[in-house]
């Protein structure tokens, strides 16, 4: 039903403590899963860190920065059931990091055995 791809950024470059190029990467990173922008917000923790969070065409995009740590926490949450070959990758080049760890968890709706309200099929 959807997939939700959790990455860890680790040994990041400066652009975790950089708003602007964090919702520039954000961009390219939506565009490249096929995805558009609904709405965006972003905001700088001071002394540091951003998150940026997006709602996008298939549910949503999420960035959380430590640039303390050179870490990045970025969430897709999209209701395609396949997650888009070479994202970590794609992350790992937008974000300048040295390491980049990866899960998807299956989000399985229709698991509860109930038919949606309303919506005939």
């Amino acid at each position: 039903m959807a997939k939700q791809l959790v990455a860890d950024l680790y040994g990041c470059g400066e652009i975790i403590d950089d708003p602007k190029r964090i919702v520039e990467a954000a961009h390219t990173a939506i565009e490249y899963v096929g995805a558009s922008i609904v709405e965006e917000c972003v905001h700088e923790f001071e002394p540091i860190g951003v998150t940026y969070f997006a709602v996008i065409t298939t549910s949503h995009f999420s960035v959380h920065t430590w640039p303390e740590y050179g870490y990045a926490a970025i969430d897709i949450f999209s209701c395609s059931d396949t997650v888009v070959d070479g994202i970590a990758e794609k992350l790992k080049e937008l974000f300048e990091a040295k390491q980049v760890k990866v899960k998807v968890i299956e989000r399985d709706i229709s698991a509860g055995g109930i038919e949606p309200e309303g919506i005939e099929k």
